[in-house]
């Protein structure tokens, strides 16, 4: 299966119109070549049972709870471990550079993710505008940083996670969703009674705190996040403001796996529908200490713990303005870490430079 370059899959989603019909999201160009394929593929696997937790929540009216009350965060924001405490219900912009309003930079079914999440017919992933963690290597800094990105109300939210699943994606896939939590919850709510029924993938930079994690709790089927940084000086250079990335990084990793466990593929899918799943781009000259990442997750989460060890670390934005991290990782970067990850006892490893 073809995967794409995210950054290129982003540029080319950014030339897709987004065409607004009574309320309904009509999708150009994203997905299967035509909806016929997409039907050929569905019918082709077997389905799953599972039942996304926050169906459950939104039942009960705890979905709707827990969302207003990460609405009311963003008067002070604390939604991520930057504490601006801007006011972003009056227009102000964080230090991530969100208010408000929902920003969304694309829409799609996308084939680069894990295949434990891709599956046939793709990961329905929103990316949403704007960061918290504000990396000078970013490969997506148009997005995170610039701002580049289109306003949506929740309904239209509600509206795309549902012409995601009816166009075959195996999960709603939400990317860089700190900042917007409250948004998605009031969209999953305002999408359960229309059908919605796929597992929700919390797409993260691993950097949470843990009174907004708990807030999830129940509602998130899968975490897919990064561990970047074991190193705080390294984290506080490369992610300036972001000292703290290590210790809230495994305080977080703790909490999610408290919360939805080991990931493990459905025995009749081949899909993940819920667990932990950690990504680490591994970089040069060790600067963010690739070595402590795998033996912390090696000696605090299960030896079978999905890991997916990144490869394809391209120095962009402001990464030239330093040397250390102005080049690609070579092979025998890449091999210590998996060699460490093997030698720790990991099980669960995924490759990509063999």
């Amino acid at each position: 299966m073809h995967k794409q370059n995210r950054r290129r899959f982003l540029r080319n989603m950014a030339a897709l119109p987004a065409a607004w019909m009574a309320n309904k999201v009509l999708i150009t160009g994203v997905f299967p070549s035509s909806l016929e394929g997409a039907n050929h593929h569905r019918s082709a696997m077997k389905k799953s049972s599972y039942r996304p937790g926050y169906i459950d929540m939104h039942e009960s009216g705890e979905l709707k709870v827990r969302s207003e009350i990460l609405f009311e965060k963003m008067r002070r924001c604390t939604l991520c471990p930057r504490d601006c405490e801007t006011d972003r219900l009056s227009g102000q912009r964080g230090d991530c550079n969100a208010n408000g309003d929902l920003e969304v930079s694309s829409i799609s079914a996308h084939f680069g993710e894990e295949e434990e999440l891709v599956g046939r017919n793709g990961s329905g992933t929103v990316f949403f505008t704007n960061c918290s963690l504000l990396c000078v290597f970013c490969i997506n800094y148009d997005v995170s940083q610039l701002g580049h990105g289109q306003k949506y109300n929740i309904l239209q939210l509600a509206n795309m996670m549902l012409a995601l699943q009816k166009n075959g994606c195996h999960n709603i896939n939400v990317v860089t969703p700190t900042h917007y939590i409250p948004h998605i919850l009031m969209a999953l709510d305002r999408a359960v009674p229309d059908g919605l029924h796929i597992p929700l993938v919390y797409n993260t930079s691993g950097w949470e705190k843990i009174d907004i994690l708990a807030l999830l709790d129940g509602i998130v089927d899968v975490y897919l996040s990064d561990f970047k940084y074991a190193d705080a000086e390294a984290a506080d250079t490369y992610s300036p403001g972001a000292k703290s990335y290590p210790e809230l990084t495994q305080k977080a990793l703790l909490e999610m796996h408290r919360q939805v466990g080991t990931a493990k593929p459905d025995p009749d899918t081949g899909l993940i529908n819920k667990g932990l799943m950690i990504r680490h781009l591994v970089m040069p000259e060790n600067v963010i200490r690739s070595d402590k990442v795998i033996k912390w997750v090696a000696s605090n989460l299960p030896k079978d713990t999905y890991i997916n060890i990144m490869s394809q670390y391209t120095p962009m934005f402001k990464a030239h303005d330093y040397p250390e991290i102005s080049r690609r990782i070579t092979r025998s970067e890449y091999n210590e870490v998996v060699r460490i990850a093997r030698e720790e006892g990991l099980t669960n490893l995924r490759q990509q430079m063999r």
